[in-house]
């Protein structure tokens, strides 16, 4: 039959729900606490005490000093009791015998009642931290117990209590006791109290584990949510992608008939969610969360200052349904996709654009291609200010002139941005690639000036050199950067530059297949040109060889002549029929009309000029001699539907004159 002390033990580890070792350990340090009252031993004095878990015997060992008579008995031992511990125990020694003092149990039950009991707590409180410490994040469920002004206080398992401030509250959700309610755990911290464990039903991260717990596919990983916006106890935005072929996202969150989502409605107190899918296309991903609004245009501007920016044009019957009430949709469409989003109606943005291009001068380039149109826009919009109704037709319009002046601009930024990133790179190019393997700390400069341009945050001293070349004004505007400071650095820049390796020209690459052969391309034109025009001279020379002979040689004058105007003849067929990467006797076809966009960024052709002699059959033999070599143009330009370079020649023919005007 078990004794009173193991019946009591075993009660105490099942109402407290804590491990054996941690009761017995919390009972040992408060009987030991116990003895060193009931003797009045000292701190410092080492004293252990034993229990043993069968019988409840307890047992106490007491370091004492080894001494020939005991004077006091708390803190020195016998010799002859030592040695029956210890064999080599002297005098002197330290040795750990066994105290126990007769009437222990009970005085040991009154004075270590209040030490167990605290040790016992002490040892709840931490199990209680490390299993919650460990929830974090996940659904825990608990009973209410209160309800206050300041929140919710629910009991948890281990006999814990959890607190669910009014903020962490889904708005209007009422509770009363008894009530049995799911949270998110979302932290956990330690008080001399115990562990103060925060809840939460209006955080997002509760709407992603019910999510997780309602859909299967989620849970295995075929679905992923990617991003949650929401007010909680109004509306909801859910963005989910498919990790998994042939799955769709939304269809498994919603689920059949709606009732895996209707589920999670119910448990948020019919809060109102969207659920979208994801895309990697932000102008898609934007245009998908203002759902249920539909979306005539989508213009992202990642080169805003600050937040990211996009221009969302909707038709005028559903700007009210893309901003929300009180903004909510346009708001949760925001936190969602993290882009600034800027909603226009079809008319507001076209006046937006009319005003621009009438008074930006960034916008000058569109304004001149959109001439023709600016009057029916005009006209479109005073129609509507009137309170006309306006066609379809005109609506279709407004969509498409907006959807070109927003889109041209974006292009010119995107070629400013490219120019900017040539610029850096030539001027990258320029400086010793060993420059940004030494790091700024290296650089030999005084302290002083060195504290200085560590604030930049640049790295190696080729970062330090770029900078300069591109903006040397943002280093000197530093604190404490003068004209003294600002020489010693260049100076030093110069030191070092000198000691580094030249910069290498770059060797031009022979071009792969599928790339535009261009240099070499023109190279051959030229060497065709020179040899046609060499065989020109040579038969010009001839001519006037003939024409300064006697009379009797008037026959080779005429085959001189007739040589030349053979040469003359030959060499305009080879010009028309020259083109680089193709056969020589293949024609270019007639240049097709570029539009407004592509002629901006279409291959500027390339004009060479050489001289070359033209015969007119009607000069005597006079002017023969004195004629003037004339100016003949030849016209290099990109073929993009030969992927070539074509060699075209104009020039003047008889009586007709060549007024034709090329761009250079």
């Amino acid at each position: 039959m078990k004794n009173e002390f193991v019946l009591a033990f075993n009660e105490v580890l099942e109402e407290k729900g804590l491990p054996q070792e941690v009761v017995i350990e919390a009972l040992q340090a408060a009987l030991a606490s116990a003895y060193r009252r009931h003797v009045n031993a000292s701190n410092a004095q080492h004293v252990d005490a034993v229990i043993d878990p069968e019988t409840g015997k307890v047992t106490i060992y007491v370091e004492k000093e080894v001494v020939d008579s005991v004077e006091d008995p708390r803190t020195e031992v016998a010799l002859k009791d030592a040695l029956k511990v210890d064999e080599q125990a002297t005098l002197g020694s330290m040795v750990i015998v066994e105290s126990t003092p007769k009437n222990f149990g009970r005085v040991a039950a009154q004075t270590a009642r209040q030490v167990i009991q605290q040790r016992i707590r002490e040892a709840e409180r931490e199990t209680q931290l490390r299993h919650f410490s460990k929830q974090v994040g996940e659904i825990i469920s608990g009973v209410v117990q209160a309800v206050n002004a300041q929140g919710v206080t629910l009991g948890l398992e281990m006999k814990a209590e959890g607190i669910m401030p009014r903020a962490q509250m889904i708005p209007n959700e009422r509770f009363r006791v008894h009530d049995r309610v799911r949270a998110l755990l979302l932290e956990v911290k330690p008080t001399p109290r115990g562990p103060q464990i925060v809840l939460s039903r209006a955080h997002r991260n509760f709407l992603r584990r019910l999510l997780e717990n309602e859909v299967p596919e989620i849970y295995h990983g075929m679905v992923e949510i990617r991003s949650i916006a929401r007010e909680p106890g109004q509306r909801s935005k859910v963005a989910v992608a498919a990790l998994q072929s042939g799955v769709d996202p939304v269809g498994a969150c919603v689920g059949i008939r709606g009732v895996r989502i209707q589920a999670i409605v119910r448990e948020l107190n019919d809060e109102k969610i969207d659920v979208i899918e994801w895309s990697p296309d932000p102008a898609v991903y934007i245009a998908k969360a203002l759902s249920p609004a539909r979306v005539s245009g989508v213009y992202l501007n990642e080169q805003s200052k600050g937040a990211k920016t996009a221009t969302v044009v909707v038709p005028e019957d559903q700007l009210s349904l893309a901003i929300g009430r009180d903004g909510q949709n346009a708001r949760l469409a925001a936190k969602l996709t993290a882009w600034r989003i800027d909603i226009k109606s079809l008319p507001e943005a076209a006046n937006d654009a009319l005003v621009k291009l009438q008074s930006d001068p960034q916008y000058a380039e569109i304004a001149q291609h959109e001439m023709d149109t600016l009057p029916l826009v005009e006209a479109i919009l005073a129609k509507k200010a009137e309170g006309r109704p306006v066609t379809p037709e005109e609506y279709h319009l407004l969509t498409q002139f907006v959807d070109r002046v927003e889109r041209g601009l974006l292009r010119q930024q995107k070629e400013e941005e490219r120019g900017e990133e040539e610029y850096i790179q030539q001027a990258r190019a320029t400086i010793p690639p060993a420059a940004f393997d030494i790091p700024l700390e290296k650089f030999e400069v005084s302290d002083r000036v060195y504290a200085v341009i560590s604030e930049t945050g640049l790295q190696t001293v080729g970062d330090l050199i770029l900078q300069m070349k591109l903006d040397p004004d943002s280093i000197w505007k530093l604190s404490g950067m003068g004209p003294k400071a600002m020489s010693e650095l260049q100076q030093a820049l110069d030191k070092l530059l000198a000691q580094l390796p030249p910069v290498e020209e770059a060797e031009i690459e022979p071009q792969t297949e599928g790339e535009e052969v261009v240099e070499p391309a023109l190279e051959a034109a030229s060497d065709e040109l020179e040899a046609v025009a060499v065989e020109a001279e040579a038969a010009e020379a001839l001519a006037e060889a003939a024409l300064e002979a006697p009379a009797e040689a008037e026959a080779s004058v005429e085959m001189a002549e007739a040589a030349a105007l053979e040469a003359e003849v030959a060499e305009a067929a080879e010009l028309e029929a020259v083109t680089v990467g193709e056969p020589a006797e293949a024609t270019p076809e007639p240049e097709e009309e570029l539009g407004a966009f592509d002629q901006l960024f279409s291959l500027r052709p390339e004009v060479v000029e050489f001289e070359i002699v033209e015969d007119d059959e009607e000069e005597t033999d006079e002017r023969k001699k004195k004629r003037k070599k004339k100016k003949k143009f030849v016209e290099m330009e990109y073929d993009p539907e030969r992927n070539a370079m074509v060699v075209k020649k104009k020039r003047k023919r008889g009586d007709v004159d060549w007024d034709e005007k090329w761009d250079y």
